[in-house]
């Protein structure tokens, strides 16, 4: 089957963070997986990408998911509820269900859909405790999700490679520009469209850092990345709060960058768990 239109729906993780353009937008897997779509359909296939860093689970459904229906794609991916994982509300069972009853209004217009169980990034974030149980609730209901509805689910959580820290960026809690190829290569595959298979290397893991310095490097991020995020959450800010979907549009893929040739660079070392 060759798709004629692909709207991507969700937050950061589609939107494409952090896979930066030259001009400050960023690429990301739904970028590449786009470009390689449209060779096969030729000049008049549609790309729109709704994503926006920071939404919650329920911004995406009454944002994002009704102006993906009224473009009537033929394929549509759905990845939300990282954001809802890390708040102190957070209620499973309930964004299961409401999870559940996105994906079948999806499908029900004919569309392929997308759908993705998360990495394990928390083996690399405080907090694990906490959060990885609901991250892996969430995995198991986006499984059974795509059981009964019949998409495309596409399975990061059973890639170890994403266990390396090269496929992450700095802040340790985005895809860098090499992980972002590696879902790409993911979701070709799973439609049957041969990718760059230079999107599926990875690059060497980091050597282990002495014993010192990984706890300045704990240091390092903590100020420039973990206090920031527990402002925002202090003060009920996102960092998507002045933020609009880049490709907001269905149109034609004119100013989409390709990618580039995959640059394996050290990353910064992981830091372990805080329970």
């Amino acid at each position: 089957m060759r798709w004629r239109s692909f709207v991507a729906v969700g937050d950061s993780f589609t939107e494409g963070m952090d896979d930066p353009y030259p001009n400050g937008t960023y690429r990301g897997w739904a970028d590449l997986v786009a470009t390689r779509l449209a060779v096969d359909a030729g000049p008049d296939f549609g790309y729109a990408n709704l994503a926006i860093r920071g939404r919650l689970f329920d911004n995406v459904v009454a944002e994002q998911v009704p102006a993906a229906l009224a473009m009537k794609p033929d394929l549509v991916s759905f990845a939300a509820g990282g954001n809802d994982v890390l708040r102190r509300s957070f209620d499973a069972e309930a964004l299961v269900a409401r999870f559940e009853r996105v994906v079948a209004e999806l499908r029900a217009t004919g569309a392929d859909v997308l759908i993705f169980r998360f990495a394990d990034v928390m083996a690399r974030l405080p907090g694990q405790r906490l959060v990885a149980p609901r991250v892996a609730r969430l995995n198991q209901a986006v499984g059974e999700a795509a059981g009964r509805h019949g998409a495309m689910l596409i399975d990061l959580f059973a890639d170890d490679e994403f266990l390396n820290p090269a496929l992450w960026s700095e802040d340790r809690l985005h895809l860098s520009a090499a992980g972002h190829r590696r879902v790409a290569g993911h979701v070709l595959t799973a439609l049957d469209v041969q990718s760059d298979p230079d999107w599926l290397l990875v690059p060497s893991r980091p050597a282990p850092s002495p014993w010192l310095a990984a706890r300045r490097a704990d240091l390092r991020w903590a100020g420039r990345h973990l206090a920031p995020w527990i402002k925002r959450r202090l003060t009920g800010r996102s960092s998507g709060d002045t933020v609009t979907a880049k490709r907001p549009l269905l149109g034609p893929l004119d100013d989409v960058a390709p990618a580039p040739a995959p640059a394996p660079a050290p990353a910064p070392a992981p830091a372990p768990p805080v329970e």
